[in-house]
């Protein structure tokens, strides 16, 4: 199935199963002019829901610029109008569109960190919206998935169950699923992770988990925790590269003590690594441990929005954690990586095993 004979439905599942778009409600959507089918669509969607879209489209290069050639007084500058653009907003629809996945490979990680941490309140304000995040089909990811554009459409349409009869009933049922687990995996306190290179020990308990949907990523398929900010102890190997700014940083291996990153190695990338984790006081802590859960996301596409998901898999992110797990870890940054645990791994809750060789044996 190609992207355009679901672009009507893909905007119906934005603004309808995700956002449930009110009347008289304000959405804001964001993206490139590579996604303009499906910001048009959004829109019109909205329209129909009685809302009123506030449509922001980016240029190319403009923000890879500002990064490398502003003062520091511009990246750390906020228009007012942006301020009030996120209180006033019921709603964000973020399209992510980008032809040039490399194009901020260049610019200093420092640089970038200061624009992120000085764009903080507009987050924090965004976070008290509903919002969605999704991606769209263009020649620049089809080519970090290496895949062909038709090929990679139809892996994009699959991923967001939009060749389903119905797919929001499809997200619907994969919630579901997932709530079972959800259940399981509140009550547990300590996890293990084991796997080729990793072995890796946290603790949980009292955090909360969440049933990821689809209704804040599109596509989901996971549930996720903040573990306790000390607790994190052992090491892990990625399983898949991790692509970040442009950059695709391999053979990545982690030690943690004391919930703290002690240790960072790369086969490539290593000083953008480290570069990145000493970007202030909580890059190096976790603040996110995730449970990849959709089986029909079984390929790595340089993506994180769809890799994190891949079933099987697991994923720890450094840096910022999601206050509604109860994690309290502060970062400009919050990056993920994948341990691919679907072969020669097991994860243990309260020393029993409940997922091996990437099958859950709960929820």
């Amino acid at each position: 199935m190609l992207i355009e004979d679901g672009i009507g439905r893909w905007a119906e599942l934005l603004a309808g199963y995700c956002l449930d778009v009110r009347q008289g409600e304000t959405i804001a959507i964001g993206s490139t002019l590579e996604a303009a089918p499906l910001v048009e669509a959004a829109a019109k969607a909205v329209i129909e829901r009685g809302g009123h879209p506030l449509v922001r489209i980016e240029l190319p290069g403009v923000t890879e610029f500002l990064l490398q050639r502003a003062s520091e007084e511009q990246l750390r500058h906020i228009p007012a109008s942006a301020l009030v653009e996120a209180e006033e907003v019921d709603g964000r629809i973020r399209i992510a569109a980008d032809e040039d996945t490399t194009g901020m490979r260049n610019v200093d990680p420092r640089r970038q960190a200061a624009f992120e941490r000085s764009r903080d309140p507009l987050r924090r304000l965004a976070r008290e919206k509903r919002w969605v995040l999704t991606q769209y089909p263009t020649a620049g990811y089809a080519r970090a998935a290496g895949l062909g554009l038709a090929e990679y459409e139809a892996f994009v349409a699959s991923a967001l169950f939009l060749d389903r009869p119905d797919p929001a009933e499809a997200w619907r049922e994969l919630g579901r699923r997932q709530a079972g687990l959800v259940e399981f995996m509140s009550g547990v306190r300590s996890v293990r992770i084991e796997g080729e290179g990793t072995d890796l020990q946290l603790q949980v308990d009292g955090r909360t988990w969440i049933n990821s949907d689809g209704r804040r990523n599109m596509p989901s398929g996971e549930i996720f925790t903040g573990p306790i900010e000390n607790s994190a102890n052992g090491r892990i190997r990625c399983g898949f590269p991790v692509c970040r700014d442009g950059r695709e940083l391999s053979g990545i291996e982690l030690e943690f003590r004391d919930g703290r990153v002690v240790s960072a190695r790369a086969e490539t990338g290593e000083e953008y690594l480290n570069a990145i984790l000493d970007v202030d006081a909580g890059a190096r802590r976790l603040g996110e441990l995730g449970l990849g859960l959709n089986y029909g996301i079984d390929r790595f596409t340089g993506s994180i929005l769809f890799d994190e998901k891949i079933g099987g898999t697991v994923h720890l992110a450094v840096g910022q954690s999601y206050p509604e797990t109860g994690g309290t870890n502060v970062s400009a940054i919050h990056w993920d990586f994948i341990v691919d645990t679907r072969r020669n791994a097991r994860i243990f809750a309260d020393g029993r095993v409940v997922m091996e060789e990437g099958r859950w044996q709960v929820g």
